[in-house]
């Protein structure tokens, strides 16, 4: 049997998305920037996708940007709101995603970088936020993270933005792993940066996009170019990507209560059942109240414990033991340090899709009772 369960690394592209992509590779093939024929069409489909995405924000298609991934656009907002906007000075946590965090110490040579403390969840320190913004005048940029890719703790993200326009600050959070499984209004929820990255959402890898609100003046283009994306950011649309984003986003949008209740009732059964057959294994970050696409588990020290990964999938099984974009580091997880999680334990995440089964996570349970 074969179960896949590492969605928060990346999800099986659906076939409707498929199907919406797959023209813009063939007879659509014209550059969105040529006023022939050949690019009215792909031009077509590149507006029409940053409609989608407009909507679900309740934002303006003026501020939505097509960009090649999650990591692109926070590389592009921290950077651009240090060089082009004047800030001085990041607050952020040391549980950001790799993308946040190494742009931010990259930056520490030219601005001041803060990292709140965390509690044993993973919530970022909402009072030393506050006690930062009131005691110094100079313009920061808060960045925080909807929901965080290891463990899944989730920020409050009114509570962040309340406080950032209380002293004027500029608020960015990478919405790469929620976008599409939460709701977000961004007109009663003042939030200047956001990003997301199809891949999250059943949609193909290489695309994603950065949304800008209008009340931010003076960003200039991250990759200088030609004219594309209202000059922003230059180089020919990846049309058939961007194509493929819009069609997920407008599924998701479709079925996002199904999705919910499918995907929280899956969580809530493995966790259950993990704590029936497996009374060793205690969870990570806020299991009660944490994104319900993420079950972070942690593993008694054993002979077994080490090799516990490998083992899963030689039995078929799909999981991770933290964020993708870094298994290749010897370094341990800089999430699991942060939270002072107990180093001798081995940490499983278990990331769920709409497509996964009760049947799967009967099998995983029962092969992971075995391994312990």
């Amino acid at each position: 049997m074969k179960v896949y369960l590492d969605d928060a690394a990346t999800t099986p592209i659906a076939k409707e998305v498929l199907d919406e992509m797959l023209p813009y590779l063939t007879e659509h093939f014209g550059n969105p920037s040529s006023i022939h024929g050949f690019g009215r069409k792909p031009k077509s489909a590149v507006e029409k996708a940053r409609k989608i995405v407009a909507q679900f924000l309740n934002a303006s298609t003026g501020e939505v940007f097509f960009t090649s991934c999650g990591t692109e656009s926070n590389n592009m907002i921290l950077k651009n709101a240090v060089h082009y906007l004047g800030v001085k000075r990041i607050i952020t946590s040391p549980t950001e995603h790799d993308c946040v965090l190494n742009t931010s110490k990259a930056l520490e040579r030219e601005i001041e970088v803060v990292f709140l403390a965390v509690d044993e969840k993973g919530y970022p320190d909402m009072q030393q936020l506050e006690q930062l913004l009131a005691g110094d005048s100079k313009k920061t940029l808060v960045s925080l993270m909807h929901a965080n890719n290891e463990i899944g703790t989730m920020i409050n993200l009114e509570e962040v933005s309340t406080i950032c326009v209380r002293y004027g600050a500029l608020f960015h959070s990478d919405m790469v792993q929620t976008l599409a499984y939460h709701r977000v209004d961004v007109q009663q929820t003042k939030v200047h940066f956001l990003s997301g990255s199809a891949h999250k959402f059943h949609g193909p890898k290489g695309v994603g996009f950065i949304y800008i609100n209008s009340d931010v003046a003076g960003v200039e283009p991250y990759l200088h170019g030609g004219g594309q994306e209202r000059n922003m950011r230059g180089g020919t649309e990846n049309v058939a990507g961007i194509a493929a984003l819009g069609k997920a986003l407008e599924i998701a949008e479709k079925e996002f209560e199904a999705t919910k209740e499918h995907i929280s009732g899956l969580r809530e059964y493995m966790k259950g059942r993990i704590e029936a057959e497996c009374p060793s294994v205690v969870f990570n970050g806020d299991v009660e109240r944490g994104f319900y696409k993420i079950l972070s588990v942690s593993m008694p020290e054993s002979p077994r414990s080490e090799m516990m990964l490998m083992n899963l999938d030689i039995a078929g099984i799909a999981a991770s033991g933290g964020s993708a974009c870094s298994s290749g580091s010897e370094k341990g997880s800089h999430v699991l340090e942060a939270i002072r999680a107990d180093e001798s334990r081995k940490t499983i995440r278990f990331s769920f899709s709409k497509y996964n089964t009760k049947e799967e996570v009967d099998y995983a349970v029962e092969t992971l009772k075995k391994l312990l």
